[in-house]
């Protein structure tokens, strides 16, 4: 669902809620052994009517581990953003006058800066359902985030595939670049100047940065894989594999992939391509993966050069600074040099 903009109509729907000033409740009687919600596999809400939560389940503090102290917060404090208004005012209805025998359904998505977006179908009903007036309600997560992020990435996963088909020199380069890049994020969050990096964007640059070339797929071969410098035209042609990238994943619910793929051959000084972008023009997660693509393209051994060894390539990378790489950056990739190493001798291509 959209995220909402109208806090202040948020407010409103929540003064409308009329309930008694005191809202306290005897949780003695429903936090009983024999309530199959307590020790439910689903994560598990009881609220009352004026949307307050009076107990959340160990799985549902598993589930939403990016909000502390859930009991005797209300459900539109914490979550109201994540929901679309509609839907707001149809629980409202659903709790003060019993729109469907007090029950509702939707969807929603929910996160934090800890938390990775997990996307679920919610369901509220009464607690008690034999009750004709209820005070409290259960509400129930079914967590589908796993299978849809599944779905979605098999396919971008198929082109993958076939763009490695083409470029048949890479071993596992794409894997180790993926975990570069997420190691050297997950750096970068505990950085003052980096609060945009986010669980979210560390999971999805962990995923994301090995489609950095799947624009190769529309390389021609004898370009792609000759042996020996490339002629001016030929890498000409070759540039646009950036171009093409940013078009396959266009379609990309996550506009970071079409980043990467266009611009992770930018340079801090304006010197690379395809638009000559510099310094903080180029995307984040593009300045992280041009570094976790060098590193690890110095490594390899590939048909036009030999293997450079972790010193060299560290050394090679950071003669860099400023002109290629965002110097920032560098400083945090050298603090945590060897985990690359460590990386890429863990995830070695086999001879």
């Amino acid at each position: 669902m959209e995220e909402i903009e109208e806090p202040d109509e948020l407010d409103e729907l929540s003064d409308e809620i009329e309930t008694p000033s005191d809202d306290s409740v005897d949780t003695s009687k429903f936090l009983t052994n024999d309530n199959p919600y307590i020790k439910s596999m689903f994560p598990v809400f009881f609220i009352n009517r004026k949307l307050k939560i009076l107990y959340a389940n160990e799985a549902s503090k598993n589930l939403l581990h990016g909000f502390r102290n859930l009991a005797g917060q209300y459900l539109t404090d914490l979550f109201g953003k994540f929901f679309d208004l509609d839907d707001i005012r149809q629980i409202r209805e659903t709790i003060l006058k019993g729109t469907n025998g007090y029950s509702w359904k939707g969807e929603v998505k929910i996160k934090s800066r800890e938390m990775a977006t997990i996307q679920t179908k919610l369901y509220l009903f009464p607690l008690n359902p034999d009750s004709k007036d209820p005070e409290e309600f259960t509400v129930m997560f079914d967590d589908v985030t796993e299978e849809n992020r599944q779905l979605l990435r098999s396919v971008f996963m198929s082109l993958l595939e076939a763009s490695k088909l083409k470029d048949n020199d890479t071993g596992k380069h794409i894997t180790r670049v993926n975990h570069y890049s997420r190691r050297l994020a997950k750096e970068l969050y505990n950085k003052t100047d980096y609060e945009r990096i986010d669980a979210d964007f560390i999971d999805n640059i962990g995923f994301l940065a090995s489609m950095h070339d799947v624009g190769k797929i529309g390389t021609p071969d004898d370009i792609l894989n000759k042996e020996g410098p490339l002629s001016d035209w030929e890498w000409t042609v070759m540039q646009e594999h950036t171009k093409n990238g940013a078009f396959i994943l266009s379609t990309y619910p996550n506009p970071m992939a079409k980043e990467i793929a266009l611009s992770h051959h930018e340079r801090w000084n304006g010197s690379g391509y395809p638009f000559k972008l510099e310094g903080d023009m180029i995307p984040l997660a593009a300045r992280i993966v041009s570094i976790a693509d060098v590193y690890d393209a110095l490594r390899m051994r590939r048909s036009y050069k030999p293997a450079i060894d972790h010193p060299k390539t560290v050394e090679k990378i950071m003669e860099s600074k400023s002109t290629q790489f965002d110097p920032a950056l560098l400083e945090v990739f050298y603090h945590i040099a060897e985990e690359f190493n460590d990386l890429y001798q863990t995830n070695q291509d086999k001879d």
